[in-house]
């Protein structure tokens, strides 16, 4: 028999055991609490979930790349493809934009997965449907403001939808081109710092007659680009990008002149969105203006809206359009534009006249 002072040592080994095996399951809780993976919705139509093979692509390179602490999240359940992956989606086949916003469906779909970023190629069967892009924008700005309150924080990447050419719709081709123009001056004037909006070109380089089966749905060339596309600007936006301070600059105004604000308002890898504010500083009306800036960095504009561009090397002169020349004192206008970088994207101080 033991005595009563080996039976006290022994209860008080038994206690600490139990409080160190605790303490353990704390800390690893607190761990994999503190490693949440990060949820990222793909939502959209047919092309997003029809089976939507650019995700399978777009899921396993992350995955390859070290990138595995992120969770493909959606009401939707894995449609095929042939190869392992997070299925879980929001493409619902043949929805329009435009009703998803008037019908309120994106809140439920928002509440049940707790997105934090959200990869968003829609608008198909709204062009399809002849529906105006500016009605699509507005859906589309809908559809954002429901994102923000799910999650104040949300990184929003919009694609330039990809084209489509299908038998029964001559003018779908074009409709697609007018479509897309309008996407990123609407990015621009609703991405915020704390939500950024990054427009993903999945347009430029894709072909309906080699990367649809039917002039409207990508095959597996199509899906691969696809795939190629969104990952740069997916990976910058797990890594933090887009949600910094833009970089600002601003000219010094000369008496009587103009002033020219250069704000970088998204960046990804190799791409960067920015917006140009001009401001009469004047006395009295002005018609017309002209902003123009050196780049340090090899930047260069691919699209620019809201003015005309003239460049030549490093050299950029933007000039107004007609709609937006004319400045009364104090008055401003902004326009914007897409660019590319390689190495550094240093905000280059522009002049006005």
């Amino acid at each position: 028999m033991r005595s009563k002072t080996g039976s006290v040592l022994a209860a008080l080994a038994a206690l600490a055991a139990a409080v160190l095996i605790a303490t353990a399951l704390s800390a690893t809780t607190t761990a994999t609490a503190s490693a949440a993976p990060i949820r990222i919705m793909p939502l959209g139509d047919s092309i997003t979930g029809s089976p939507g093979c650019w995700r399978a692509l777009l899921w396993n390179r992350l995955q390859s790349a070290g990138h595995t602490n992120v969770d493909f999240v959606g009401t939707l359940p894995p449609q095929g493809c042939g190869v392992a992956h997070d299925g879980d989606n929001e493409g619902h086949g043949g929805y329009l934009a435009t009703n998803v916003a008037s019908q309120n469906l994106l809140p439920g779909w928002l509440s049940a997965t707790q997105p934090d970023i959200v990869l968003m190629h829609f608008g198909t069967n709204d062009v399809w449907s002849n529906i105006a892009p500016a009605t699509i924008l507005g859906a589309f700005t809908t559809l954002v403001n429901q994102m923000r309150s799910s999650n104040p924080n949300m990184k929003i990447l919009v694609a330039k939808i990809i084209p489509m050419n299908p038998s029964t719709c001559g003018e779908c081709a074009q409709r697609t081109v007018n479509f897309n123009n309008a996407i990123p001056g609407w990015a621009a004037a609703t991405t915020t710092p704390q939500s950024p909006i990054i427009v993903v070109d999945q347009w430029t380089g894709f072909s309906t007659g080699t990367d649809t089966y039917d002039g409207v749905h990508p095959n597996a060339s199509g899906d691969q680009k696809m795939s190629d596309r969104w990952y740069p600007a997916l990976v910058d936006a797990l890594a933090g990008g887009g949600t910094a301070t833009p970089t600002v600059t601003t000219t010094t105004p000369p008496p009587g002149g103009c002033t020219a604000t250069y704000k970088v308002t998204g960046q990804w890898q190799g791409g960067f969105q920015g917006e140009v504010t001009v401001k009469n500083t004047g006395t009295t009306s002005r018609s017309a203006w002209a902003v123009a800036w050196t780049f340090a960095g090899g930047q260069q504009i691919t699209q620019l809206w809201g003015g005309t561009l003239s460049a030549s090397g490093s050299s950029v002169t933007v000039r107004n359009t007609s709609w937006n020349g004319l400045l009364t004192p104090g008055a401003s206008t902004t326009f914007g534009f897409l660019g590319s970088w390689n190495g550094t994207n240093p905000a280059p101080a522009p002049t006005c006249s």
